[in-house]
């Protein structure tokens, strides 16, 4: 190749990969279809992309190929904008996963035999159905509080046990699942429930079909690893998961768990539930919110 070629080459090089990095600052506006799992970003995870109207939020994660979306905060929010947000996921076909119904971080509650708490956590419950009917959620996410050191371990097992039965009684008959998520103690110290063992022998003990387990991977790196061992024995009692890399908590492909064996695990497992995206990004504003549907098309990009 003479010297006059390759220049010719190099420019025509250059041009084609310029055009590709201004065509990747924008989400596509036909991006490569639905994802194979319902992967669920947060509200509020695009609103560099589509400002701050959930509505219009759910309406962007759609185009992306995103197929669920979960809320934490979906229970405080008025009666209102839940039915508006129940029809938008009806409109563009979403799943909503788990919303927070009970999360008590410096407070002992499960692990109290009281009943003045138990009637608290049943109020909690009653209010989650209400939350369940107006939006079609399926999924009250429960964290059951800090453990109490002066009593025994087994004792307090016990009563999570019987409380979560007081809830389940009230979840069951409306079709609302109770779905306790174990956090690692690094992050949380001082809360009894930490491993996703340890969380199916409390639903296993409750036993019902409405007390499950929602399985934050990140949370589980960190505590016990093992990450594929431990879905497949507690498979029949996990709900849904929640997705972060380690460390820092931010989207896949920045940390050390390799979450596309683990999405290509669930998918030929057939599982059809939600994967919360509850994590951050490693850059800011738009350029996070781009790398984020990047990492889940990565993620995605499994062999099947």
């Amino acid at each position: 190749m003479n010297r006059r070629t390759f220049l010719g080459t190099s420019l025509l090089t250059a041009a084609a990969l310029s055009s590709s990095l201004k065509a990747a600052e924008q989400p596509s506006e036909n991006p490569t279809g639905p994802f194979k799992l319902r992967y669920a970003p947060e509200l509020g995870q695009f609103r560099h992309h589509a400002g701050e109207d959930p509505i219009d939020q759910i309406k962007f994660m759609h185009e992306q190929g995103f197929r669920a979306f979960f809320d934490n905060g979906l229970m405080g929010k008025s009666p209102e904008l839940q039915e508006k947000i129940a029809q938008a996921a009806s409109q563009y076909g979403m799943m909503i996963g788990p919303f927070v119904a009970e999360a008590q971080f410096g407070q002992r509650t499960f692990v109290m035999p009281s009943r003045s708490v138990r009637n608290q956590l049943v109020s909690k419950m009653k209010q989650a159905v209400e939350t369940s009917k107006r939006t079609g959620a399926k999924w009250a996410l429960v964290v059951p509080g800090q453990y109490d050191q002066s009593l025994e371990w087994d004792y307090q097992t016990a009563n999570v046990v019987e409380n979560l039965k007081y809830c389940a009684e009230v979840c069951e008959p409306e079709g609302l699942t109770i779905v306790i998520e174990p956090l690692n103690p690094k992050s949380h110290p001082g809360l009894f429930l930490t491993k996703v063992s340890q969380a199916f022998q409390i639903c296993q003990a409750v036993g019902s079909p409405a007390c499950m387990i929602v399985n934050d991977l990140f949370h589980q790196q960190i505590t016990e690893g093992n990450l594929i061992h431990n879905i497949d024995t507690a498979y029949s009692r996990i709900a849904a998961f929640h997705i972060g890399d380690v460390p820092g908590r931010m989207e896949p492909t920045t940390g050390e768990i390799n979450y596309q064996n683990i999405f290509r695990h669930l998918y030929r497992k057939k599982y059809e539930g939600v994967l919360c995206m509850e994590h951050g990004t490693s850059k800011p504003g738009k350029e996070g919110e781009l790398a984020r549907i990047q990492a889940y098309r990565i993620c995605d990009a499994f062999e099947l």
